[in-house]
């Protein structure tokens, strides 16, 4: 047996047999590993999660059809499914699910960025149609239409949609790096602030009411796509097949709420109304 002495006698402490491993949950097998610490678990239990990395992988890689291998992007989620759950804390009331998810898409998110993966291209009209979109809503009040977007570009609006389709993951990446600007981390918000300091839980309350206020200010196709996607982690073809329509207006109607969300996210953060 590997490890200290402190690590045997932890490693030793543990009364199960193997098969006895083999036969509890997950959830089972995680707290047993919180409270014993014995590294002889930790792979096994690591193993039990690798089906939710390869979603995430997928899902991620829906985003934009150039991102990577799907191979990189599960090898990367593994090393931070393995982190995280060092990491994880079962008395703060949250989820492991949502907590590890976080995290394997920010690791991927990461990846992206260190490989960067987007074509400058991509990156420069990704710019373009959000610094329309934000000068269009100073002018209008209110969200513009794709038409009036596409004619501040001066595009068709069939090469507008084309354009935000293929942004898909810089918006993704942006929402995310405004979340870190703001040091609060991603669209997955913690499903409880218990045994944090008051005044994070009320900040974090406050993110989470305005980011909700922002996701039902989109069009109804608009929310249904951000639920499935961030909430049930379905990737963008599978999507597609739920509400009927090609997998490209899957990936324009996600472009298209995740720019809006920027918008309003970036107004509550600058104290704006």
């Amino acid at each position: 047996m590997s490890g200290g002495g402190n690590q045997a006698l932890r490693d030793t402490a543990i009364p199960y047999t193997q098969e006895e491993l083999d036969a509890m949950s997950k959830e089972d097998l995680l707290l047993l590993y919180k409270s014993t610490g014995s590294q002889e678990l930790k792979w096994p239990l690591a193993l039990r999660y690798v089906g939710l990395v390869k979603s995430i992988a997928l899902q991620v890689r829906g985003v934009y059809s150039s991102f990577a291998q799907v191979d990189d992007i599960i090898n990367e989620g593994v090393l931070a499914l393995v982190g995280s759950i060092d990491k994880f804390d079962p008395d703060k009331g949250i989820k492991f699910e949502t907590f590890v998810s976080k995290r394997i898409r920010g690791a991927v998110i990461d990846l992206a960025r260190r490989q960067d993966w987007v074509p400058r291209s991509v990156r420069r009209k990704a710019r373009e149609i959000d610094q329309a979109s934000v000068e269009l809503f100073a002018e209008l009040g209110r969200y513009p239409t794709d038409e009036e977007i596409a004619q501040r570009l001066g595009v068709s609006s069939k090469q507008y949609q084309e354009d935000l389709a293929n942004s898909a993951l810089c918006n993704v990446l942006s929402l995310d790096s405004l979340f870190d600007d703001q040091d609060q981390g991603s669209l997955d918000v913690p499903d409880s602030a218990a045994g944090s300091r008051p005044e994070d839980s009320l900040l974090r309350q406050e993110l989470l009411d305005t980011l909700t206020d922002g996701i039902t200010s989109l069009r109804e196709n608009e929310q249904l796509v951000v639920s499935l996607y961030y909430k049930k982690n379905l990737s963008m073809k599978e999507i597609a097949q739920v509400m009927e329509v090609t997998e490209p207006r899957i990936s324009q109607i996600h472009s298209r709420a995740i720019q809006k969300l920027k918008l309003y996210m970036k107004r509550y953060m600058n104290g704006e109304k």
